[in-house]
């Protein structure tokens, strides 16, 4: 009998951190997890779905309503194959969306549907991480078993140092691995 890989969906939102995703699939294949990239709109400014097409060797997903090769309702086929779900970055916009229930991209609706657990690596200027809204987001979330990974303190793209930079690449992986031993 041949073991099936573990799937990983990785949501990947719109945030200069998104090239971040490069490095967290080719960490993930390295340890034999299949990975199924999922972008918001916002994301594709940043990175291109070929290059995370090409590094995790699987079609990404852009658009809930792109004609999938079999029928299957494309949201919740991904939900159901996937033994889990990182969201790296996070934006406040998906960290809200989904504490809030709305379902208007592929990403959140793939996360709503999901009983697969939830890892989110937030990803934010420090004043929008520690706004009273997203830290009620982010507890409301912890509160459904929803794990956060960080943010760390580090450069962020406004120019100076706070609390809201992406965790780096060894920390979401170890956090990966531990939710999927």
């Amino acid at each position: 009998m041949v073991k099936r890989k573990k799937e990983i969906v990785l949501g990947v939102t719109g945030s200069i951190a998104a090239y971040k995703a490069c490095d967290i699939v080719n960490r993930l294949r390295e340890h034999d997890y299949s990975v199924t990239v999922v972008m918001t709109e916002e994301a594709k400014y940043f990175i291109s779905p070929l290059t995370l097409q090409s590094l995790s060797n699987n079609k990404v997903v852009t658009d809930m309503f792109t004609l999938p090769d079999n029928y299957d309702p494309l949201h919740t086929a991904l939900a159901e194959k996937a033994d889990l779900i990182l969201l790296a970055p996070a934006t406040a916009n998906i960290i809200g969306k989904i504490a809030g229930g709305i379902c208007d991209d592929i990403l959140s609706c793939v996360v709503l549907a999901s009983k697969a657990p939830v890892l989110i690596a937030p990803a934010m200027n420090d004043k929008m991480y520690m706004h009273k809204a997203v830290q009620e987001n982010i507890k409301k979330l912890g509160s459904w078993g929803y794990k956060f990974i960080g943010p760390q303190k580090g450069r962020l793209v406004c120019g100076y140092k706070g609390i809201g930079h992406i965790s780096d690449t060894e920390s979401i992986v170890k956090a990966v691995r531990k939710v999927l031993k």
